[in-house]
């Protein structure tokens, strides 16, 4: 067998690793997988709502993008992509670098913890099938232990392959200009999908998109309380409007939600974006041209983009492709993992769920979740309609079904129409998650 080049991964965690297990650490240093979906998915939208003009310029505001092709690999082009059809895999990357973020992570022991291009502490991946009929977003935990591909760095020599590292890793061996590229390569090589479109986004952008987009509102099934995260947490229950830095410290959380684990805070967040998705369609957001090019500006700000993604044309049918998939058809999913036997702080890939699921993903076909499929830190909103499939085949197993509509409180809740079957079998229970129109509190366990 190869010989691991990572010596962090079988034995004491380096400084930049969160614990998977139920242990909880004191330092705030992870990053929302749904707060760079927004980022990202509010660029792709405001590409396709505003005025050519306007267009440019947010391209234009942009960071200077990156290559995903490592030197000496052969150039692939990008994939055709009409308003209506062509495949979208889009890679979405959150770095703990502490560089540049300023007040509470310029201390000594942040410092020391993550800088330069850090390490990618959330890992998403946005899947758009070819005929634009479903969307997945698939959340891939950070102490996810599996092999890595070589990897070009900033120096021009090779980070050597590893046949067992974590996944969060994989940005560092590239640097900042291959870095995002070896996160691509590593989900490519897991997965069996080419990757052709990333980005990847800072701390303060997470605190800038949260403030742009005006506010979440998200449902509290207990009270939550976090002094681990910046600013701490001490919300009570209930419906509660987030945004900001508390925005982006509810995302962060560990201790505040589910069971303290890295996968609690993964359902917490599923939670937060399926909301968000919900209100920004019943609101209208997306249909307001203004709204959305200050949505699009920000993130275009605070994102780094590959090239494939700087033109307006492609954001703008991407954006396209977004918009033809209902609440129904959006499913937020957990990539399947078991805890590590070698290490309780990491986890390994469940075999066979996720060969289930990548074929689903490689075959464009819906993601089937299972009927009891709800992650470690959500419950289903008691106020929200709910309509029971449980083995219908429908995207979402036994969870609620049907476009979102707003209720009394103004949280939309599930209509009872339900998506065309698949004809796919469910995900195992064990795989986490939840459709977007499946209306889900935060709770600490």
């Amino acid at each position: 067998m190869e010989q691991d080049t990572d010596p962090e991964v079988r034995g004491e965690p380096h400084a930049g690793v969160v614990r998977h297990g139920r242990l909880p650490r004191r330092r705030p240093a992870v990053f929302a997988a749904q707060a760079v979906a927004i980022a990202a998915a509010v660029v792709l939208v405001g590409a396709g709502s505003v005025a050519a003009v306007e267009t440019w310029q947010v391209v234009r505001s942009a960071k200077p993008p990156v290559s995903l092709a490592m030197p000496g690999d052969d150039v692939r082009a990008a994939p055709t992509l009409t308003a209506q059809s062509g495949e979208v895999n889009l890679l979405l990357v959150a770095t703990d670098t502490r560089d540049g973020q300023g007040t509470g992570f310029d201390d000594p022991a942040n410092r020391a913890a993550s800088s330069g291009v850090g390490n990618n502490d959330t890992t998403i991946l946005v899947h758009i099938a070819a005929d634009h009929t479903n969307m997945a977003v698939v959340s891939f935990p950070r102490d996810l232990v599996i092999p890595v591909p070589a990897c070009t760095n900033d120096t021009g020599s090779v980070t050597p392959a590893s046949s067992a590292a974590m996944l969060n890793t994989a940005l560092a061996r590239g640097g900042e200009r291959h870095g995002l590229a070896c996160v691509a390569k590593t989900v490519e090589q897991l997965t069996g999908l080419r990757i052709p479109y990333a980005g990847m986004i800072t701390f303060d952008g997470v605190v800038a998109m949260a403030d742009a987009v005006g506010g979440v509102r998200v449902c509290l099934a207990t009270p939550i309380r976090d002094q681990n995260v910046t600013p701490p947490l001490d919300l009570r229950a209930g419906d509660q409007e987030l945004s900001g830095a508390e925005a982006a410290a509810f995302l962060r959380s560990r201790k505040g939600v589910g069971d303290s684990s890295d996968l609690g805070r993964i359902s917490n967040q599923q939670t937060f974006m399926s909301a968000l998705a919900r209100q920004t369609v019943s609101a209208g957001t997306l249909t307001n041209p203004a709204t959305v090019l200050r949505l699009a500006e920000t993130a275009a700000a605070h994102m780094t983009l590959s090239d494939t993604l700087a033109d307006p044309a492609t954001l703008a049918r991407m954006a396209l492709a977004v918009q033809n998939v209902g609440l129904s058809e959006m499913v937020f999913v957990q990539y399947p993992v078991v805890d590590d036997p070698a290490d309780p702080n990491r986890v390994i890939v469940a075999d066979g769920a996720a060969e289930q699921l990548d074929a689903a993903l490689r075959a464009g076909e819906p993601v089937v979740l299972g009927t009891d499929s709800l992650g470690r830190s959500a419950v289903l909103d008691p106020s929200a309609s709910a309509s029971p499939s449980a083995g219908s085949g429908s995207s979402a197993g036994g969870q609620s079904s049907g476009s979102a509509a707003p209720s009394a409180t103004g949280q939309p809740t599930a209509s009872t129409s339900s998506p065309a079957p698949s004809t796919r079998s469910p995900l195992p229970d064990s795989v986490s998650g939840q459709r977007a129109d499946t209306v889900t509190c935060a709770a600490k366990r």
